[in-house]
């Protein structure tokens, strides 16, 4: 299983590990801005963190300017996968299952380009982990 959509939480009590649900979502200060006629992305962020290199699964822009404009890009698988994770509440799991169905591919394959993607996302300090409710 993915540290994507579970966290394992360790204890000293308990083996073995524990896995916890966890949602993924924006990071606070980062909006979707507009998306374009060829289904790409615009997100604004308050700040950036990302080191502005990095590209998503589909080869769109998914990290911002080296010089950290706070502008950044995603082509449009990466567009997809913002829409289903922000519908599904930041459930990776049932995101991957609803692109696996409208890409007509496994849903282990569409998880797996999920999970490359958020951790692009992440690194660029566009989305974050947080426990799910």
């Amino acid at each position: 299983m993915s540290s994507i959509g579970w966290c394992r939480q360790f204890s000293q009590f308990s083996d073995p590990a524990v896995e916890v649900a966890v949602r993924v979502r924006p990071t606070p200060g980062v909006v979707a801005a507009s998306v374009d006629e060829d289904g790409c992305l615009e997100l604004h962020a308050a700040y950036a963190t990302g080191s502005g290199a990095g590209t998503g699964p589909d080869g769109g822009a998914c990290a911002g300017s080296a010089a950290g404009s706070g502008r950044f890009r995603c082509g449009p698988v990466g567009t997809a996968m913002w829409i289903v994770l922000r519908r599904h509440d930041g459930d990776a799991g049932i995101a991957a299952d609803m692109l696996a169905e409208l890409w007509n591919t496994a849903p282990e394959n569409a998880r797996a380009d999920l999970d490359i993607w958020v951790e692009e996302m992440r690194d660029a300090g566009l989305l974050c982990v947080q426990p799910a409710p």
